[in-house]
């Protein structure tokens, strides 16, 4: 009793909000784990509510296998992290892309398929999930804290999606339906799954053809200020239509005495995004004598990813030894056109002004080949593992920009025909070796190892070069302290990073990236570095349910942060010399020093970035997944996560949170299963709080409105099923104000360039989907 007493009030400290623990607990063993493929048609007919999966790794992780999300019929991993802890999103309604675990920019999350990374859109290294549909997934594991074996690229966490394996899985589906949007668009939604014996082993397929469409209403008012005179107001509709097409594949297949794998997948997605605006210098007038503007744009954009890889793993020399070669690329290029009738507000009505457009052609080739060599073996006592990673990045970037304009009314345009051309290269090389030791008891179970990340950087730009190189050591451990069968602490400590962003490291200035200010990239950057603490405890609730609550902090170093290069903007020099040449007209032969000569006193600089700042990162996290088996109601689920989080940095403006955190998000929800009736139904209700943004000479909130689903599900027989889901059942908006300023000086004074006030909003979405296992 003693040698547990400690363990035991530190258990019950950490499961005070989770008094509702012990009422739903069942002392019941766990299920074992099967030995062969699971059958499809269990899957496609689910005989029973689908709840958190206990997972068994040292390092706190959370898994939830696709049968958790699937009864609400997501269309993506990005709909179906929506239900998982401390995932956030500051995305426009019903997108999901940038995957913010802890609430941290996107950047901070690492985010992995079948464990490896793969390059993505975003210039600061994030990989958008919503373009992985949710057919394709086995399951969604959230990891929480670093290991040796494992890229350190992960302050906040790391998100892997497992995708389905052959050897996992047997027999075959088919999958069809429709969404129906609120203005009355209709998307087909297609794909099958097979898998079975082939070429001596087991071959698993997949397709998936999913219509993506999303049509959004925005409003915006402009003041001079908070409380100063309004100035226009902009009415706009936003539509993303497209189709998104998909497949992988994977082969298992023993030889010798080790076993093969390959794996590939395929993800194409061809979108049109149109944006129509106009502009009124009413409050609420729409007519003719109030024009401001008319502005259209069109946007394709086409985007593949392709994965494959090859591993053999097999016995060797006492041990058990991997390598593992693999292949992602990336590639994205978009057609951008904007045109812009534009009118003059000094005339009454306002008169015709100008006609002005601009194109811009991007295209984006990321291509990363990496190679994994491991050997894991028994030293008595404990399990040892070593091993490398070696990675090759190339990251291209070409843009072309032409701007043509008319002063003519009802002239067309002139051909888009001069562009301006920019090309950027970035090649980088990472040498990662490893070393982690394993040990596990009956009682105590604990992980510890040292990796270091050994990186060299060339950058390329417009002609100009440069380079870096830097090496990382990430040390990290973890401790499983089980208490009973049914509760267990987890407790790591590790070191991880953050690499600068594509568009940070080119030796690029680019003139009035905010505002009135420049921006120049810094090749010299060195990544960002965080020590982290996790402490959590877990409790099994009868045989199905899971009850957990995680205490996290993070502690980072070497934020990178804009600084002021002290050297003053193009505009500033522009501005200076045009006051420079108004004086000179006037008195025609003065020199410095004379009375009223022009002092040149800038007011907007050239800003870099470097590894200037700190900060730091905490919160808690809840989640509870169980059957109401206790209140005898084995039938009914519940669900629910909640997360509270909050930061602090500092900038030149003083201390903030870190941007885009919101102070929480939760989901709540459940599923009631009528098996004599082959029906179950549920809802999902999602939430999170507000968050703040702030840059130079701009300052963002965002808010978001409730997120409520439900599906109603009919079963026939064991292979066919029917689910009718809807979503954005509350209409969710989300609402920004923006406060803007021409320059740093104008920001701490709260003289202000512009006050904004803007709502978008979307309406619900229906799917009826069928599948048929064979």
């Amino acid at each position: 009793m003693k040698k547990h007493a400690l363990a035991l009030a530190l258990a019950q400290a950490l499961a005070a909000p989770l008094t509702i623990a012990p009422a739903l607990a069942q002392q019941l063993a766990a299920p074992a784990s099967p030995d062969s493929a699971r059958e499809l048609d269990v899957i496609v007919v689910q005989g029973e509510i689908s709840y958190r999966d206990r997972a068994e790794d040292i390092v706190p992780t959370l898994s939830y296998d696709l049968e958790y999300f699937q009864r609400f019929e997501p269309l993506t991993v990005g709909d179906m992290l929506k239900r998982v802890p401390s995932v956030a999103f500051v995305s426009d309604v019903l997108e999901y892309d940038g995957a913010q675990l802890r609430g941290l920019a996107p950047a901070y999350t690492q985010v992995l398929i079948n464990g490896r990374k793969v390059p993505g859109a975003g210039v600061d290294r994030s990989f958008f999930v919503d373009r992985i549909p949710a057919e394709l997934v086995e399951r969604i594991e959230i990891v929480r804290a670093p290991s040796a074996n494992r890229s350190g690229d992960a302050i906040a966490g790391a998100l892997n999606i497992i995708l389905r394996d052959s050897y996992e899985f047997d027999g075959a589906y088919v999958r069809a339906g429709a969404l129906r949007f609120d203005d009355g668009e209709l998307k087909p939604t297609y794909g099958a799954v097979a898998s079975g014996e082939f070429a001596g082993g087991r071959l698993l397929g997949g397709v998936n053809v999913q219509g993506r469409y999303n049509p959004k209403a925005k409003f915006s008012t402009r003041f001079e200020s908070p409380d100063g005179d309004f100035t226009d107001r902009e009415d706009q509709t936003d539509v993303r239509d497209g189709t998104d097409y998909s497949a992988n594949l994977s082969w298992n297949r023993d030889i010798g005495n080790g076993r093969l794998r390959l794996e590939g997948l395929y993800v194409l997605t061809d979108r049109t995004q149109t944006e129509n605006s106009i502009e009124y210098n009413d409050p609420s007038s729409a007519s003719r004598d109030n024009l401001l503007s008319v502005n259209d744009q069109v946007v394709d954009i086409d985007q593949r990813n392709l994965s494959l890889a090859m591993g053999y793993r097999w016995d060797m020399a006492g041990g058990r030894s991997e390598v593992e070669l693999g292949y992602a690329t990336f590639r994205d290029e978009i057609f951008d056109t904007e045109e812009e009738v534009g009118y003059d507000d000094d005339d009454t009505p306002p008169s015709f002004d100008e006609f002005e457009g601009v194109r811009t052609l991007t295209d984006v080739d990321d291509t990363e080949l990496s190679l994994k060599l491991a050997h894991a073996r028994d030293i008595g006592g404990a399990d040892m593992e070593f091993g490398l990673d070696l990675m090759d990045k190339r990251r291209d970037t070409d843009l072309a920009v032409s701007e043509v304009d008319t002063d003519v009314e009802g002239e067309p345009l002139p051909p888009y025909q001069d562009f301006d051309l920019r090309s950027s290269r970035i090649d980088e090389r990472r040498l990662d070796p490893y070393l982690m030791f394993t040990g596990a008891g009956q009682t105590l179970e604990w992980q510890a190892g040292l990796r270091y990340e050994r990186t060299e950087v060339d950058v390329r730009a417009d002609g100009e070069a440069a380079g870096n190189d830097y090496g990382t050591l990430l040390p990290s451990a973890s401790l499983r302290w089980n208490l009973s069968e049914d509760d267990r602490i987890n407790l790591s400590l590790g070191r991880s990073v953050r690499r600068p962003g594509f568009d940070q490291v080119l030796p690029l200035t680019l003139e009035e990236e905010y505002e009135d200010n420049d921006f120049r990239g810094n090749p010299a950057l060195d990544p960002e570095t965080a020590w982290g603490l996790d402490l959590g405890f877990e409790r099994r609730l009868g045989r199905r349910g899971v009850v957990g609550v995680n205490l996290f902090y993070r502690k980072v170093d070497d934020l990178i942060e804009l600084v002021n290069t002290g050297e003053a903007s193009a505009t500033a020099l522009d501005d200076y010399a045009d006051e420079l040449e108004e004086f000179l007209d006037e008195n025609p032969g003065a020199v410095e020093g004379d009375p009223g000569y022009p002092v040149f006193d800038p007011d907007s600089f050239v800003y870099t970035v470097m590894n200037t700042g700190g900060g730091k990162v905490w919160g808690v996290e809840l989640d509870l997944s169980a059957p109401l088996t206790a209140l005898n109601l084995p039938d009914t689920g519940v669900f629910l996560n909640y997360s509270w989080m909050d930061s602090e940095t500092e900038d030149e403006f003083g201390k903030r949170r870190f941007n885009n955190q919101p102070r929480y998000v939760y989901n709540v929800g459940f599923i009631q299963d009528l098996p004599g009736a082959g029906v179950s139904f549920g809802a999902s209700y999602r939430k999170q709080g507000e968050a703040q943004f702030r840059i130079l000479t701009e300052e963002v909130s965002t808010r978001y409105g409730a997120d409520l689903e439900v599906f109603v599900e009919k079963r026939f027989g064991e292979r066919l099923s029917m689910r009718l889901t809807g979503s954005n059942l509350l209409d969710a908006s989300k609402d920004e104000v923006f406060h803007k300023f021409d320059n740093a000086a104008d920001q701490l004074a709260r003289d202000y360039d512009e006050y904004e006030l803007e709502t978008e909003s979307a309406g619900p979405v229906y799917q009826l989907i069928l599948r048929y296992a064979f």
